[in-house]
C-alpha cells in the first residue's frame, strides 16, 4: 500500500526487515513511490536472500534505458554466477532487458546457454541473447537449437535478429522438428511478409 500511496518512508522503513519476503516487496513498494535510489539496488543485489535478489533484478529491468541513472554501476554479471538457479534465470533475462547491454553480458550469457545445469537458465539466457541480438551470441542460440524442446523453441525464436546461411539452415531443421511449438517457431519466422506472397 505505501508503494501505491507514494509513501516512500513507510516502505523505506522495511527494507531491512528480517523477513526476506517482506523486504523484497518493501524494495519494489520504494520503486513505485519514486524513491529508488542506487545504494537501494547495491544492497538488494548482494542480499543474503534469493527473492530479494530476484526483486533487485525485476526492479532493474524495469527501469529500461534509466535515464535518471539510478542502477549505473550496479551490475547484473555477479549474479548470473549466484549459487541460486532461479536468480540465475532472472538475472539472465535481467541482462536481455537492459539497453544497452553489459560489457561482458553476451559471452557470460553464451556459456550459461551452452553449458548450465538448468534448463530454465539456459532458456532465459537464450531468450536473453536474442533480446540483445549481438552477433557474438549467435553459435550460442544455433546451438541451443539442438537443446531440450523448451531451450530449441526459445532458441528458434531468439535467431528472428540474425540473418545467414547458418540461421537458414537451423531454421530449416527446426520446421521438422518433432516439437509442434519449434516447428511454428520456425514457420513464423520462414513465412513471407503479408503482400509478398504470390497472386
Amino acid at each position: 500500500m505505501a508503494g501505491h500511496l507514494g509513501d516512500e518512508a513507510t516502505a523505506r522503513s522495511l527494507l531491512d526487515d528480517p523477513v526476506p519476503a517482506v523486504r523484497s516487496t518493501a524494495l519494489g513498494a520504494v520503486a513505485r513511490a519514486g524513491g529508488l535510489s542506487r545504494d537501494d539496488l547495491v544492497a538488494a543485489v548482494t542480499d543474503p536472500a534469493p527473492d530479494v535478489r530476484r526483486r533487485a533484478i525485476e526492479v532493474i529491468a524495469a527501469l529500461g534505458e534509466d535515464p535518471a541513472g539510478i542502477a549505473t554501476g550496479v551490475s547484473l554479471l555477479p549474479l548470473l554466477d549466484d549459487d541460486d538457479a532461479g536468480v540465475v534465470e532472472v538475472a539472465a533475462w535481467g541482462c536481455g532487458e537492459r539497453t544497452p547491454a553489459e560489457p561482458d553480458a553476451v559471452g557470460r550469457l553464451a556459456e550459461l546457454a551452452t553449458g548450465h545445469e538448468d534448463a530454465l537458465v539456459r532458456e532465459a539466457a537464450v531468450a536473453a541473447l536474442g533480446a540483445i541480438g549481438d552477433p557474438a551470441g549467435l553459435p550460442a542460440i544455433l546451438a541451443a537449437t539442438t537443446d531440450k524442446a523448451t531451450v530449441r523453441r526459445r532458441a528458434v525464436i531468439a535467431l528472428a535478429p540474425f540473418e545467414g546461411p547458418e540461421v537458414d539452415a537451423a531454421l530449416t531443421v527446426a520446421l521438422t522438428d518433432r516439437d509442434w511449438q519449434v516447428r511454428q517457431s520456425a514457420e513464423d519466422l520462414t513465412a513471407p511478409p503479408p503482400g509478398t506472397a504470390d497472386d
